[in-house]
Order: C-alpha cells, then sequence, then structure tokens
C-alpha cells in the first residue's frame, strides 16, 4: 500500500512538473508573437492592430 502510494507520488510530480513546464514554454512563445505582432503593427498602423496589406 505504501509503496502504491509512492509511485503515485512520483507519477503525479513528475506529470506537474511536465505540466510547469509546457505552461512556461507557452506562455514565451505566446509573447514572442504578441511582440511580433504589435511590432507589425507600429510599422503598419491599421484599425485593431492587424497589418493591411497595400497592393
Amino acid at each position: 500500500m505504501v509503496r502504491a502510494k509512492l509511485i503515485l507520488i512520483a507519477m503525479a510530480a513528475t506529470i506537474g512538473s511536465a505540466g510547469v513546464w509546457f505552461i512556461i514554454s507557452e506562455k514565451q512563445a505566446a509573447q514572442e508573437r504578441r511582440a511580433t505582432f504589435f511590432g507589425s503593427s507600429r510599422e503598419y498602423p491599421t484599425l485593431g492592430g492587424q497589418m493591411k496589406v497595400e497592393w
């Protein structure tokens, strides 16, 4: 019984740390996308921050 609890705790800790790593990496990726998006909107200022394509 104690052994099973230790295995479950180890699995939960592993999954939890993987989840934290995933959240941090997604946060960083979203921040990079945001910087790229708003960086381009400064060059081409349009309503809503979307890039306007001119032909």
